[in-house]
C-alpha cells in the first residue's frame, strides 16, 4: 500500500473519530504528496524514497517550528506541532540510534575508502543515500565529521 493510500485511509478513520488534530496533520501530509505528484518534473506516483524525503522534510520543518514556538512561549502552537510530528513519524521508518548510525558510517567509510576530513563529501554522499529517512541528517553529518577527524 502506497503512502498516499495509507494517508487516505487514516484520514477517513480520523474523520470518523472526529480527531481534528490528527486530521489536520494527515491532510498536511496528503497536501505534500499531491504537490510533489503534480510537480512539473514528476512522473506520477512517488516512489518510496521520494515519500521518505517528503516526510523527512516535513518532520524537520515541524521541529524547527516547535523550537521557535517554545522559545516564544506559544505553548498552544507548540502542542499542535508536537501532534503533527507524532503523526508524521508513524509513516517514517524506525529511526536509528546514535550507536547504529556510527556503526553504519564506519562501514560506509570502509566501502568508499574515506580516511580523513578531505573525504567528507564522498562519505556524506554515500551515507545520506543509505541512511535516508532512517537517521537525522544532522546526526549523520556530526558522526561522519567526528569519525573522519579521528
Amino acid at each position: 500500500m502506497s503512502l498516499k493510500e495509507q494517508i487516505d485511509s487514516a484520514i477517513k478513520k480520523a474523520m470518523l473519530a472526529k480527531n481534528k488534530d490528527e486530521l489536520r496533520a494527515l491532510r498536511a501530509i496528503k497536501s505534500l504528496i499531491l504537490l510533489a505528484e503534480s510537480d512539473k518534473n514528476a512522473t506520477g506516483d512517488l516512489d518510496r524514497n521520494a515519500e521518505i524525503r517528503l516526510l523527512t522534510k516535513a518532520v524537520k520543518q515541524r521541529k524547527e517550528s516547535l523550537q521557535i514556538y517554545a522559545e516564544q512561549g506559544r505553548d498552544d502552537l507548540a502542542e499542535k506541532e508536537k501532534v503533527e510530528l507524532e503523526v508524521i513519524g508513524r509513516y517514517l521508518p524506525k529511526q536509528m540510534s546514535e550507536e547504529e548510525v556510527e556503526s553504519e558510517i564506519r562501514l560506509i567509510m570502509l566501502a568508499v575508502g574515506a580516511e580523513g576530513p578531505s573525504d567528507m563529501g564522498k562519505l556524506m554522499g554515500a551515507a545520506t543515500k543509505k541512511l535516508a529517512g532512517k537517521a537525522d541528517g544532522r546526526l549523520i553529518a556530526e558522526t561522519a565529521k567526528r569519525l573522519l577527524n579521528n
